[in-house]
Order: C-alpha cells, then structure tokens, then sequence
C-alpha cells in the first residue's frame, strides 16, 4: 500500500476527492478543510493499492496540484486494516508488477547525480577491483561489484529515454563517463603508487589469471549477461524486490573492466587496456538496452492494464 497526503488548493478539493473516490484501490480517505498552512490549502490523505497508485497520481497531477500545492507519496509496510485488505483485492494487477513512474524518475535523480559521494564510492570500488586483478583473487572483485555505484546513472538513462526526459539522460551520461573517467584515472596512479611500494608488479599482471583474466577476454557471454542484468536491474527497481539490485551488481564487469584498464595502462599494456575497455563498453551498451526495453514493456503493460479502470466497479474484485 502507498500512502498520499496532498496540499490541495480549495477550488480542487471538491475534484481531487471526487477521483480518489472513485479509483479502485482507495481508501482511509481523510479530507481536513483548512489544515495546510504553506501553502495555504486542504490536506487530504488516503491510502492506495500499489497498483493504482499510478492511476490516482495521473489524475491528481493533472488537477495542478503539484504545481499549486503538495503531493508526497510513502510507502506502507503494514496496514492492518480490513478496507486496505480490500482496497487491495479491488484493484486490478497485483502491487509487484505496478511501476510508480514519478517514484523510479525520482529515485534515478538522486542516483544519476554527479556527486562527491558518488564519485568517492566509484573510486573506491575500482581501487578494490585493481588490488583483485593483480592478486588474481575472485572475492575482491565481487566486493568491488558490490561496492560499485553505477548502476544508478545506467538506470537513469534508461528512465530518460522511456519517458523522453533529455535532461535525466545527459545527467546520468555525464555522471556515468565522468565517474568512470576519474576512477581510471585515480587507480592507474594507484597502481603506480602500489607498483612504487613493490605491492604491485607486472609480472602479477602477465600471470596466468584464472579468476580474473576474462575481464579482459569480452566474449559473447559478457553481453548476454550484461543484457539479463540490465533486466533484472530495471525489474528491481521498478517493483518491490529491491534486493535483487545486489545480485546484478555483481553479474555485470564494470567495475572491474575499468580497473584492469588503469592497471593495465600504467604498466603500458595495451592489449589488455583496450579489451577491458571493450569489456567495459559491452557491458554498459547490454544493461542500457535491456533496462530500456523492460521500461518500454511495463509503460504498454501499464497502458493495457490502465484500459481496464474504466470497466471495473467501484466494488468489484480482482479477477
């Protein structure tokens, strides 16, 4: 269940409960004249199906409000009430599979942002996966997976070119080249400095490398993998099973990619730089495209679902 409250101009109160009554998959309407202060207007709270949220934010959002007033979405992890039970029950589709779209462009936002933070973390985890490459040692590089932050500014692409919002897809673009610029270039002068304290060598690097030599070697598996990521990431994101984000962080060689290539160009290997870059690329190019594709599908599974609204009763059941 979500949670709404509205600052809702007076002249749309009448408007605004009108559609919440009658949306499916509403309820604990709550409507106190005069309560809002800044701005200045009613404040009406309900709760909502997940799964008609996004038909209930449209047409509020239509009214204005957001522009004139107020409009805060929370999420409920429990609700025991037996109206929210069925509230639930009358909405069509099930609450996992409904896509808050104002919710995902929100949250790629914040993640698609350039910042001290997120350049500090991108860093960090490309250091982690050079100290992996050189040791040969698989667990490194699964921290430094884990650890890496870019699936956020991947994610925001894809939502920029899904709801046709060019300013999300060049932040999240510069986010996304500029982060994995200044983690190349920071880690080939760490490999220098490790290389100076005798922790690195080239000889690691030329080593046979079981663990850790396909980072290097793309083959056609490395965009398979990158494209069933991509997916898996995009479904995450979208839906209430945000722990699979952990499991697609550490399918996909990005992070690691990008340490091999500063490792190897500070030893002036440039076969291995140029593969992992490719590696790099494939990577990003699958994920891009399959999250792309996922949003396509759920935006026309939205627009088949949104026609049955019209022809489901207020009181009717899920079918």
């Amino acid at each position: 269940m979500l949670h709404l409250r509205l600052i809702v101009p007076p002249d749309r109160t009448d408007s605004a409960v009108a559609l919440i009554e009658r949306t499916v998959g509403t309820t604990h309407l709550v409507v106190l004249p005069g309560a809002a202060r800044d701005p200045a207007g009613d404040l009406v709270m309900c709760d909502v199906a997940r799964e008609a949220g996004q038909e209930v934010l449209r047409g509020i959002r239509e009214l204005k409000i957001d522009q004139d007033g107020s409009i805060a979405v929370e999420n409920i992890d429990l609700s025991l009430s037996s109206r929210a039970t069925a509230a639930e029950e009358e909405a069509p589709g099930e609450g996992a599979d409904a896509v808050i779209w104002e919710q995902l462009t929100d949250a790629t936002h914040e993640e698609s942002t350039l910042t001290i933070t997120y350049s500090a973390f991108m860093i960090i985890a490309t250091m982690i996966a050079a100290c992996g490459v050189v040791l040969d040692n698989a667990v490194l590089i699964v921290g430094a997976m884990a650890v890496g932050p870019e699936f956020g500014p991947l994610a925001g692409i894809c939502t920029g070119l899904v709801r046709r919002a060019p300013k999300l897809v060049l932040r999240s673009s510069y986010a996304l080249i500029i982060g994995f610029a200044a983690a190349i270039v920071a880690t080939t002068v760490f490999s220098l400095g490790m290389d100076a304290l005798g922790l690195f060598s080239i000889e690691q690097l030329d080593a046979p490398r079981p663990n850790t030599s396909f980072i290097w070697q793309p083959d056609p598996f490395s965009f398979v993998v990158a494209l069933l990521a991509g997916a898996a990431g995009t479904l995450s994101l979208t839906s209430t099973k945000s722990g699979a984000l952990i499991g697609v962080a550490i399918s996909v060689t990005t992070v690691p990619a990008g340490a091999n290539a500063a490792v190897a160009l500070s030893y002036a290997q440039y076969a291995q730089m140029w593969g992992s870059m490719v590696q790099l690329v494939l990577n990003l190019t699958g994920i891009i495209a399959a999250g792309t594709l996922t949003l396509f599908a759920q935006k026309l599974l939205w627009r088949t679902q949104r026609g049955r609204w019209t022809r489901i009763p207020r009181t009717g059941k899920k079918r």
